[in-house]
């Protein structure tokens, strides 16, 4: 059923406040799906599942479903949906509030399409997580999608930080007449598969974020300037610079994140760095 016909049966308009816009494409939802490999062992983690069309997908091909949904409004139409379908656990609540690894005991898929306006948000606290997803099929605005896979000279704080966990790939773009309500914005899914090792030890990841946001912190800037603010003079950061083999008049947005794992290996014990 489409997504107006089956919010007029209960009477309710989407919530722009809440970026509701529903994706009616089976076609897309079903390639959703299958971006993500889901298979009969899988639990899959749904960030608002909305009126349930890709939940009823996920449901047939994974061994769990867990949909969180925000809007306390849509839980009788999900539970409607999807009566007798005995592998999905529908939950009330904010995802930003709670912990994502606390619901499952063992590896696990996120597959969503995320309200846009916490895309950011939702991404960063999926990777903060003590239990991370094993991978991570989203659909975001086309244009995130084109910074999360950014390359140099184009790269982002965001593409940095998302990179950092695992490889990122646009699996395909959707027009913006596959929702309803339309959105300005066409759209793109992305599939994030996070590596099994990680870059660097847990207990450096906090420098590193925090010399990646220094370095990103003011565009028009060279390294060599934006890099001061963590505590250093300017001579120490210049030899810095030359030991990690950067030169320090390039801006954040051309270096790899091989250099900027060089430069957070090879940086100076004193400054905030080094905290």
């Amino acid at each position: 059923m489409h997504p107006k016909q089956l919010l007029d049966r209960y009477q309710l308009e989407p919530k722009k406040s809440l970026g509701q816009n529903f994706l009616f494409d089976e076609n897309v939802l079903v390639r959703i799906v299958d971006a993500a490999d889901v298979s009969d062992g899988d639990e899959v983690l749904e960030i608002g599942p909305g009126l349930g069309a890709l939940t009823r997908l996920l449901a047939q091909r994974a061994r769990r479903v867990v949909a969180v949904e925000l809007d306390d409004r849509f839980l009788p139409i999900l539970h409607h949906e999807l009566a007798g379908v005995t592998n999905v656990q529908i939950l009330h609540g904010d995802i930003l509030a709670q912990e994502p690894g606390a619901l499952f005991t063992r590896p696990y898929k996120v597959v969503a399409n995320v309200p846009y306006y916490i895309t950011g948000a939702i991404l960063r606290h999926l990777l903060a997580a003590a239990h991370k997803p094993e991978l991570m099929v989203l659909t975001v605005q086309k244009e995130v999608a084109e910074r999360l896979t950014a390359v140099p000279p184009h790269m982002s704080l965001l593409a940095v930080s998302v990179q950092f966990y695992g490889r990122v790939q646009t699996i395909t773009t959707i027009k913006a007449g596959a929702f309803w309500p339309r959105p300005d914005v066409d759209s793109a899914v992305v599939r994030v598969e996070l590596a099994g090792v990680r870059p660097l030890p847990l207990a450096e990841e906090e420098a590193f974020f925090r010399l990646t946001r220094a370095g990103f912190s003011q565009k028009r800037k060279q390294l060599q300037n934006n890099l001061r603010q963590l505590g250093l003079g300017k001579e120490a950061v210049g030899e810095w610079l030359a030991m990690a083999g950067v030169d320090g008049r390039r801006r954040a947005e051309t270096l790899t994140l091989s250099e900027w794992l060089t430069l957070h290996q090879t940086r100076p014990l004193t400054g905030k760095t080094g905290a």
